[in-house]
């Protein structure tokens, strides 16, 4: 038996900052490990007033155990924090799902999980203080758009010859409260640091006594590395009451990030626009800066600017200055 106390690794990149996992327990092809971060700020972010908030806290807790046969199972159950307001409503849940990989065969997952529409369509989705608000829209559990609630996913990369490949992902769902079974595909390919993605998500929903198809046509481009030199990422998505149930949206999305000596800044721009009315529903840029003091604490400077909308007069900037700590 081998014990770890202080064994940090780096697990994945995802939401756009690295994420950490402390390994507890490593003993003959099973392990354990605790990850996440809290992330606190100052200023005015998403409210009229100054004030201490937080960015997306978590806590989670994952195993691994090799079964043999190259077969790989895992698991992972993730919960959001609530550390202000009294700890009203102090953990909910962001990820639960047990996993089975293999080399050949591919990725099974099943729970509440990334889905491959984010494999996608998240490559904008990575600065720490403000980023792609579209994935997150009212109902994304159940559409998919992010993490996806109670689906099963299956991933799979091929290779054709050195240096190219293509990544295939799929997802179900299925009926969950207004939502019918939905299904998406994903595809996806990297070449000399540039990546190219298309995803599908289809499904009926229902408004009262009356369904419509809700679908979403994303795709995305994006090239090098978040944190290290120069990244960029466009994200272009065409939608049928797929977003607030509006009947047509889109929406695009680009970030223009550079890392250096431990700094990274970005520009990004995020609007949608209804396209039944042809009119605005938000447009929005933020100017970012991220210093990582370590690998696991890095602090933040951002500012939102609101570009207006086409349905009120209220533009509404925000900012904030604050700090991540990964565990």
């Amino acid at each position: 038996m081998k014990m770890k106390t202080l064994a940090v690794a780096v697990a994945a990149l995802a939401g756009g900052s690295q994420v950490f996992a402390a390994e507890v327990y490593n003993s003959d092809g099973t392990s354990l490990s605790i990850g996440g971060h809290v992330s606190v700020g100052v200023g005015e972010y998403f409210e009229e007033d100054v004030k201490v908030h937080q960015v997306s806290p978590r806590i989670n807790v994952g195993g691994k155990k090799d079964i043999g046969n190259g077969v790989t199972i895992d698991a992972k159950g993730e919960w959001s924090l609530n550390y202000l307001n009294g700890g009203d409503n102090s953990f909910s849940t962001r990820l639960g799902y047990i996993g089975a990989t293999h080399d050949q065969y591919g990725r099974l997952v099943v729970g509440t999980q990334w889905a491959p529409y984010y494999d996608v369509a998240g490559v904008a989705d990575i600065p720490i203080a403000f980023a792609n608000d579209f994935l997150y829209a009212s109902g994304y559990y159940e559409l998919g758009s992010s993490r996806a609630e109670k689906m099963v996913s299956y991933r799979k990369g091929f290779e054709f010859g050195e240096g190219f490949g293509l990544n295939l992902g799929l997802g179900w769902q299925g009926q969950n409260g207004d939502f019918d079974d939905r299904g998406q595909i994903a595809l996806s390919t990297e070449l000399a640091g540039f990546g190219l993605g298309y995803v599908y998500s289809g499904g009926d929903v229902k408004f009262g006594t009356k369904s419509e198809s809700a679908t979403s046509h994303v795709f995305s481009a994006n090239y090098g590395k978040y944190g290290s030199g120069l990244y960029a990422a466009l994200v272009y998505g065409m939608n049928d009451y797929f977003y607030l149930g509006l009947e047509e949206t889109s929406q695009l999305e680009g970030l223009l990030a550079y890392g250096v000596n431990d700094w990274t800044f970005s520009i990004n721009y995020e609007g949608v626009e209804n396209d039944k009315d042809s009119k605005t529903i938000t447009s929005e840029t933020a100017l970012q800066a991220e210093y990582a003091v370590t690998p696991a604490f890095v602090t933040f400077a951002a500012y939102q600017f609101d570009l207006g909308n086409d349905y009120n007069n209220e533009e509404n900037d925000y900012w904030t200055l604050g700090a991540r700590y990964y565990f």
